[in-house]
């Protein structure tokens, strides 16, 4: 944490295949006396992303980012992560004035960060975005996190599939600061896509595990 920026373990990332592909900091919004600054650090899926590209596929989640605006997750030069996860560390700025504790924040900042996920969404081209159940859980740390479900889908410009569903999740906690961390997975619209890669060179794309993982990687965020 010397940088600010969260960590997650080395050996989650490893097994999942998630490359590392922007460590950025932005402003991710507002509030009436303070700017909440966010160090954010962005994984995808390298072996579907690989896949998807040797299939043809590579291109078709980018180039449709909306310009303007916030976003709570800065996703570089095209936006084309298939499966995506993100760590978040949140500073106040200027700093929370003496009286106003991290507890009295916690709501606003749950409220602003999954309005700004499916914002993100949104502008990124996907679909009937919607806010599922929400539920609390406990980080590998011990903190309790704010977990809520998101669920949209995006129009595919191919024969072998006109749409990918995807399902996403965003946790929020307070323990040695402010996290923020979640992603999304497709659950629908892989199949087709993939149809034509041989057996040996197919990734796994299990939803329930997608979902697993995911939810491994937000309660290991520190």
């Amino acid at each position: 944490m010397g940088d600010g920026y969260p960590t997650v373990p080395d050996e989650l990332l490893a097994e999942g295949d998630w490359d590392e592909r922007v460590r950025a900091e932005s402003t991710v919004f507002q509030t009436p006396t303070s700017r909440i600054v966010g160090r954010t650090v962005l994984y995808d899926d390298g072996a579907l992303r690989g896949a998807l590209e040797a299939a043809g596929f590579g291109d078709l989640l980018a180039g449709r980012t909306e310009s303007g605006g916030r976003r709570l997750v800065e996703t570089g030069d095209d936006g084309g992560h298939w499966r995506f996860f993100f760590a978040t560390a949140l500073s106040f700025r200027p700093p929370l004035a003496p009286g106003i504790g991290p507890a009295s924040m916690l709501p606003t900042v749950v409220t602003e960060a999954r309005r700004t996920f499916t914002d993100d969404l949104e502008a990124r081209g996907f679909r009937d975005v919607e806010r599922g159940r929400s539920q609390r859980v406990r980080t590998d740390s011990g903190d309790r996190a704010r977990l809520a479900k998101v669920t949209a889908s995006y129009p595919l410009e191919t024969d072998a599939a006109d749409r990918l569903d995807v399902e996403g999740w965003i946790g929020v906690w307070h323990g040695q600061g402010f996290r923020i961390a979640g992603g999304a997975y497709p659950v629908g619209g892989l199949d087709g896509l993939l149809a034509e890669t041989p057996d040996d060179e197919r990734p796994v794309t299990d939803p329930n595990g997608f979902r697993s993982e995911l939810l491994d990687l937000i309660r290991a965020v520190r």
